[in-house]
């Protein structure tokens, strides 16, 4: 049974009678201000395997804070648990990047995994961004 908390409110001078609010809504943890913003799982043109094409599948992943966040040991992965882990990398306020599946040159707006096959299934799957701790801070499902 979903528990409730009561809140009654001082307005003028008279009590208003007390909202019942679901205590799991109360308690719902904040957006993240690093969230996957944005997945191409299906690489543009034929899938050929090329590195090319490979990097074609990616994920963005954007900071909407005012301040740049530190993603050192943060964790992308998708259902069959394909793991990408951030090796020391901050994301700049407002910035993003996106996370390619090929090989490639790591920069401030571009990493790559490395892989020499596609991760992303066309047909559903999930990407889940995990911070340093482990705990799921974002997810994109088709």
């Amino acid at each position: 049974m979903m528990s409730t908390k009561r809140f009654g409110a001082l307005i003028a001078g008279a009590l208003v009678p007390a909202l019942m609010i679901p205590a799991a809504a109360i308690q719902a943890d904040a957006a993240s201000a690093v969230r996957i913003s944005g997945v191409q799982y299906d690489s543009p043109g034929s899938d050929t395997g090329s590195n090319y094409s490979l990097n074609g599948e990616w994920v963005k992943i954007t900071n909407y804070a005012s301040t740049r966040r530190t993603l050192t040991s943060w964790t992308l992965r998708d259902t069959s648990n394909h793991v990408y882990r951030f090796a020391t990398f901050t994301l700049g306020a407002g910035k993003s990047v996106r996370i390619h599946t090929g090989r490639g040159t790591n920069t401030a707006t571009d990493r790559y995994q490395g892989r020499g096959a596609y991760v992303w299934n066309k047909t559903g799957d999930k990407a889940i961004l995990r911070n340093a701790a482990g705990a799921t801070v974002s997810t994109r499902s088709w």
